[in-house]
Order: C-alpha cells, then structure tokens, then sequence
C-alpha cells in the first residue's frame, strides 16, 4: 500500500518535545538528542521524518535550522521541516539544510506570495493546514484566521499546491483518535495528496487512516504515541507495507 506513517521530531530549545493541543505551556520533553531520535525512527523502518521547528512557529522566521542540519545529514531517508517557513529565504534556507520538503502555513494565508512559492518550489513544498473547528489556525497555532479548511484548501490547490498536511489541532497530542471525517472530506475535496496528523494513538487509527488512501490521504504523522510506546513503529509498518 503506498501510504506512509511519518514520525514527527518537534524541536524546541534544541530538544524533542511534544505539546498538547499546540499548546506551549503544555510541553513533554521526550529527548535532549533529537539527531538519536531521527536515527531511532529510520532504524525502526521510517521512511520518512516530520520536523517542526516550535520555536520558528512562533517566532516566524526558522530557529532550529542548525538541529534540522544535523538530522538531516544522520539520516537517510527524506526529511520535511514545518514552523516559521514564512518568505522564499525561509523555505530555500530549509532546503539548503537538506531538507526534502519543505511546508508552509501562515505564509499560504497570503495567497499571491503562495501561489509565487508552489510555482518556484513545486513538489518539494506543502502546504501545513492546521484547524481548530474546522477553522484554520496560523501564527503557532496562536491566532485564528477566519479561513473555513475546506475553504483554504481548495483554493490553494488551485494556485498550485502539491500537497496537504491536515491537521486537528483538538486532536494533535491528545492519542483520542485522527478526524478521520474531516481528512476524509479534505481528501475528497482535492485531487492532490493529503497527510493526516493528530491525534493517532494506537495501531487502528493508523489502520482507520490507511484505508482513507483510495480518498487520497498519503500517510499519517505520529507523534506522541510513538514516543509513549503506545504504537510500536516496526508493528505498524509490518501490519501496513
């Protein structure tokens, strides 16, 4: 089956942390080493990595570009980076890293500047649709937009998007379950590909996922149910590949 599950790496301060429902007071540091976390998940069988720069997402600008460096060069496998990614030297800074995609949210609200990067940077640039409600959060997940998520992503798919990191903000560090409904109706509504994240907490919802991918949704990113042991990464890519 050619569907994905993605660990994710959230970096801040230069360590492997994991927020609940995005929120930064609500921090679990899980590593103080997150290029031996990369090597973990690629060793366990990933065949690709998620990282967040937390810090850049709320500051605007990439901050933990020298970590995403490091991981990066220790792995072999791709690597995407999200957070702060929000000007043309910030997506090409991340690719220069040896990033291999790199994703944008705030920066796609502006949509002349989106539709200019899905045109310089095509495939190796998502774009991050992060909601609460149904509603798109942007700033760090710190302010909400007024953009409906269906809304945006269509729209955005008709600038150029190449794909879609959906996230249930709600949902994101909770282990309660994916929205599979509303990546359902995301995947549905687009003809490009969609990766769920939020709130997988055991081996069915990634199951639950995996048979979303006739609708187009690509992969899962998993976060702290990996890091918990809730879900073990070579079980599930046994029971998926």
């Amino acid at each position: 089956m050619n569907f994905q599950v993605i660990p994710a790496i959230d970096l801040r301060a230069g360590r492997c942390v994991r927020l609940f429902q995005g929120e930064y007071a609500r921090e679990t540091v899980f590593a103080d080493d997150p290029v031996a976390v990369a090597r973990r998940w690629e060793a366990e069988g990933a065949r690709r990595l998620h990282l967040v720069d937390l810090d850049g997402a709320r500051a605007g600008r990439p901050l933990q570009i020298a970590v995403v460096r490091e991981i990066a060069a220790a792995v072999n496998v791709p690597v995407q980076l999200g957070g702060g990614l929000r000007s043309r030297e910030n997506v090409q800074a991340a690719l220069e890293a040896g990033v291999d995609r790199a994703i944008i949210g705030t920066a796609a609200l502006d949509l002349t500047h989106a539709a200019a990067l899905f045109a310089e940077f095509g495939e190796r640039l998502a774009v991050g649709i992060d909601a609460r409600g149904g509603r798109v959060a942007i700033q760090g997940w710190e302010q909400e937009s007024g953009w409906d998520a269906l809304e945006l992503a269509r729209r955005l798919e008709a600038l150029g998007a190449r794909r879609v990191i959906f996230t249930d903000i709600a949902r994101d560090g909770t282990l309660t379950g994916p929205a599979l409904e509303a990546t359902r109706a995301i995947a549905e509504s687009l003809s490009i590909p969609v990766i769920a994240s939020g709130g997988v907490g055991a081996r069915a919802d990634l199951h639950a996922l995996a048979a979303l991918a006739p609708a187009g949704v690509e992969g899962a990113i998993v976060g702290r149910a990996l890091y918990t042991g809730a879900i073990h990464l070579p079980q599930v890519l046994s029971d998926i590949y």
